[in-house]
């Protein structure tokens, strides 16, 4: 089972029943009448159904027992909302909202926090990758995904690469006879010759640049603010922080 696990939150996974539909939809209409023993039956007969929605977001670190209880929570939900008058099967619509409750957990407990609209706009991606995988029986290229949910290319970029877990250098990727490779060898390093010379003459024409000028660029392109914040902090225009950043890197590109 999932983490190699066979009992998860006190349950034991090998012994969970599995509810045929139309049990289902006869428990889920006892449910609709206020009948709380269907309810407790409907979510122990549907607690495979969340341990094969977990599955899907192992590797991140989290705990088995924390998404196993997350993903309850979205049955839950599922259950108390199913519409039990509309021909769709319960599994179909409970699976969106287990995924849904497990992925706001996540969001919420990301020890980087990502602006909403940026998350919005990854989980839109996410959903369109998983019609696009079930349609075409392929993953699809970010291009493709783009064109599906109206949005540019780099938007969908960006939002997937904030809300990814990061790797570090030291993570193993190929272990053989004692012999393993990490992340950092699978790196290139471009500090040849040529970059080596080409730092030094940079730094060379930074030297000969004016006090205000070199300010300004450390601001801007060392500190990361914006042309408004080294105008605020320098007590000049924004139009003025403009023209010197400019002329400094027309100086800088002249000389090297």
């Amino acid at each position: 089972m999932y983490f190699n696990k066979v009992e998860i939150s006190g349950v034991n996974t090998s012994k969970l029943k599995v509810l045929k539909e139309a049990e289902k939809m006869e428990l889920l209409a006892r449910v609709k009448k206020g009948d709380m023993q269907a309810r407790e039956e409907l979510i122990r007969g549907n607690l495979r159904l969340v341990l094969s929605v977990i599955q899907r977001f192992s590797g991140r670190g989290e705990s088995a027992d924390d998404l196993f209880q997350v993903g309850c929570i979205g049955l839950i939900k599922a259950i108390d909302n199913f519409d039990i008058t509309q021909s769709v099967k319960f599994s179909t619509y409970a699976v969106p909202m287990i995924m849904g409750e497990l992925r706001r957990y996540l969001r919420d407990n990301a020890p980087v926090r990502v602006s909403r609209s940026v998350r919005d706009l990854a989980y839109r991606a996410m959903q369109a990758k998983e019609r696009l995988t079930a349609e075409k029986g392929s993953e699809p290229k970010i291009e493709d995904i783009a064109r599906e949910i109206g949005v540019p290319r780099q938007d969908v970029v960006i939002a997937l690469e904030a809300i990814s877990e990061p790797i570090s250098l030291y993570e193993p990727v190929f272990s053989e006879s004692g012999d393993t490779i990490y992340v950092l060898d699978q790196i290139g390093d471009h500090n040849d010759d040529m970059n080596w010379l080409n730092e030094i003459s940079l730094k060379e024409a930074m030297q000969q640049l004016g006090k205000r000028e070199k300010r300004i660029l450390n601001l801007r392109f060392f500190r990361g603010k914006t042309q408004v914040e080294v105008a605020k902090e320098i007590g000049i225009s924004q139009a003025q922080v403009s023209r010197l950043e400019k002329g400094a890197l027309e100086k800088i590109k002249n000389r090297i």
